[in-house]
């Protein structure tokens, strides 16, 4: 026992808890068909039972019949007998006539065995006797006998009416005796008695000839008191094992008997009885179906169990999708919808599910929607498969875009039986793609609002040079001239330096021809399709503005550039004006005369978070006092800024950002060391397509 309980200790805690389970899953399956099987048998046992039961009831029910039919039979054949009781004083008959009438009924009446003719003193005048049964009356009996006679006839006397006495015992000859009951009829004339009629019936003569003999063969009748006790009893002998008793009170003026039945059956018998065999067959073929039952169970609680998952899963997927699904029958009525397409729509699916035209169609586009929907069920236009868009409308008003992909619904018989659509919620993409347009279109009117400034700044201060070198090679060539003009012919010297005079205005003016090309260049560059271009050409564009700006305020730019750094992907007129407007906003601050050096640092670098991907990050640097805490919160807000003339001619940082993430790269900014501020930002590399 010790190395039983050892080798399953010694079992992995993790395997115990899986034999567990599956011994309480075989234990439940074992135990439901265990308490099939009870049930099946319970029922079996409860139909016999009741089958017994009913065939019980049925015994006596008919026991209780022929109790209640054989106490009717006495009661009439009681009244038949006062009738013919009274009618023996028909015509005032004298004592022979009586006698005589009187005999011819106990003749005819076996269950009478004497009739009396007393007065009203109850003294007796005339009587009979049955011939069926001689009365040998006992003196010592005399005396009780009459006083149940007085008593009867006394009650008969106050009820004016018929009044029977309590049964008494009567010897008879050969040592048997029975019980006699006594009736008196009083004999009225002009409301008064002047006599009685007293008869004496043999209760056990009552039962052998006023009760049924039908009922006699099969059960035991007998007259019983209140308390039990048998007074007279016929009928058959006991036969079989269980006995079924009925009672019926027999109650007559002055007495009260109860008669009683008893019938003996054997115990109730299952298949002659036609409910029990029933029964019986259906239990047979219902052990026989179970089986059958048992065999087949575990395949199809295999297949239950698989199908259950299986839909389940499908159940979960559904509902897991941020894809709207319908799916819609033949005539184009809506048969099913999932949960993402009711959150997309604000509208139930019991409100969906039935309609030919959904409440989401807007009502501007219902016509259309439906001629489409009619073209489609005709079968005269399959869907695109690359989708369509269309406009739905929300239960509360609001209208939203979604992309449409529908396809034909095939059976699993291969029939077309509807359609099913998928539904792509694409408000949002239009949204941003709507946005993007608008900021594309803003960052082009500040981008030409922004160079038309840095062209006048520009060419201000590049056209200063020439134009002041212009004016005085002029008027050098002027005084020339005028010289020449007051004496005498101008020398072949100051020809000369005429000619170089000239010659400089035209070297001056063509430089600035040049600066204008440059700008105006610069100015209708407008191509906003991506392309390669190096750090160095982006620079190149932008940093005579910039060394411009910082050459006002003695600032001093450093270019580092990576070599060996691949160009990048980029719209060149929107980088370009980034780098333009960082750079002026590090120039603006270290705008300040106490500020010592001024350095703005430009860099170049591959993103080394980025690396696998090939990005280059941008770095603009430099040495000011910085960026407060509360100005940091509201850098990138669109037109914030803390100078009088930002903004002016700059984009702002906000919408830097927004070109930025537009290539699909960052913008942000940091502290710089020891001072100043560096705002980084990267930009994709050109990968060349493979061969």
């Amino acid at each position: 026992m010790h190395y039983e309980e050892d080798a399953v200790t010694d079992q992995p805690l993790g395997q115990l808890p899986r034999r567990w389970r599956r011994w309480a899953g075989a234990w439940r399956r074992w135990s439901l068909w265990a308490l099939l099987v009870v049930l099946v048998a319970g029922m079996l046992v409860t139909q016999v039972w009741l089958a017994g039961r009913y065939e019980a009831g049925e015994v006596q029910t008919r026991l209780e019949r022929d109790t209640a039919d054989a106490v009717s039979d006495i009661r009439n054949a009681f009244a038949h007998n006062l009738q013919n009781l009274q009618a023996l004083q028909a015509g005032d008959p004298d004592l022979a006539s009586w006698e005589s009438r009187a005999a011819v009924l106990l003749a005819a009446h076996r269950e009478l065995v004497r009739i009396e003719w007393r007065d009203s003193l109850l003294q007796l005048r005339a009587h009979a006797e049955s011939p069926y049964r001689p009365q040998h009356r006992d003196p010592a009996m005399g005396a009780s006998m009459h006083s149940e006679t007085a008593l009867a006839c006394t009650n008969a006397r106050r009820i004016t009416g018929p009044s029977y006495s309590s049964s008494y015992f009567q010897p008879l000859p050969e040592g048997v005796g029975a019980e006699m009951m006594e009736v008196c009829l009083p004999l009225v004339n002009d409301g008064q008695a002047r006599g009685f009629v007293v008869a004496t019936y043999s209760l056990q003569t009552v039962l052998q000839d006023l009760v049924a003999p039908g009922m006699r063969r099969t059960q035991e009748v007998s007259f019983t008191e209140a308390d039990g006790t048998r007074l007279a009893m016929v009928g058959a002998t006991r036969r079989g094992t269980r006995m079924f008793t009925a009672q019926q009170l027999f109650d007559l003026p002055g007495n009260t008997l109860i008669l009683r039945m008893d019938g003996w059956h054997a115990a109730p018998s299952v298949f002659p009885n036609v409910l029990t065999a029933l029964v019986t067959a259906m239990s047979i073929a219902l052990v026989s179906v179970l089986v059958v039952l048992v065999r087949d169970n575990r395949r199809r609680l295999s297949a239950e169990r698989d199908l259950g998952e299986a839909l389940a899963f499908r159940k979960t997927m559904e509902d897991s999708l941020v894809t709207g699904l319908r799916a819609r029958d033949i005539n184009g009525c809506i048969t099913y919808v999932n949960p993402a397409f009711c959150d997309m729509v604000g509208f139930s699916a019991a409100e969906l599910v039935g309609q030919v035209s959904p409440p989401y169609w807007p009502p501007e586009h219902a016509r259309e929607y439906a001629e489409r929907q009619s073209v489609r069920m005709a079968g005269r236009n399959d869907p695109p498969r690359e989708g369509y868009e269309a406009t739905f409308m929300r239960k509360d008003g609001t209208r939203l875009s979604v992309m449409i992909y529908e396809a034909p619904l095939i059976n699993a018989q291969g029939l077309h039986t509807g359609w099913m659509g998928s539904f792509l919620d694409v408000t949002e993409q239009r949204r941003v793609e709507e946005l993007s347009r608008t900021t594309q279109e803003r960052l082009q009117a500040t981008a030409r609002l922004a160079t038309v400034g840095e062209m006048a700044s520009l060419l201000s201060h590049e056209l200063n040079q020439p134009l002041a070198a212009i004016a005085s090679y002029a008027t050098g060539s002027l005084n020339l001239l005028g010289s020449a003009q007051a004496s005498q012919p101008p020398s072949p010297q100051d020809l000369a330096d005429l000619r170089v005079g000239v010659q400089r205005i035209a070297q001056q003016a063509e430089r600035a021809g040049r600066v204008i090309k440059s700008v105006h260049d610069f100015v209708r560059r407008r191509d906003q399709s991506r392309e390669s271009v190096t750090a160095q050409e982006l620079f190149d564009a932008v940093l005579p503005l910039i060394r411009l700006q910082a050459h006002k305020i003695g600032v001093r730019v450093l270019l580092d550039i990576r070599p060996g750094l691949p160009a990048v992907l980029c719209d060149r007129t929107m980088v370009e004006q980034v780098l333009l407007n960082l750079a002026r906003n590090a120039m603006q601050a270290m705008d300040d005369p106490q500020i010592h050096p001024r350095i703005l640092d430009l860099r170049v670098r591959r993103a080394a978070s980025n690396a696998a991907r090939g990005w280059l990050e941008f770095s603009v640097a430099d040495m000011g006092v910085g960026i407060p805490q509360d100005v940091a919160e509201h850098l990138f807000t669109p037109f914030y800024t803390t100078r009088a003339e930002g903004m002016g001619l700059g984009l702002g940082l906000s919408l830097c950002r927004t070109v930025v993430e537009q290539h699909g790269g960052f913008l942000d900014h940091a502290e710089r060391q020891p001072r100043g501020t560096v705002f980084t930002f990267t930009l994709p590399a050109f990968q060349e397509a493979d061969d």
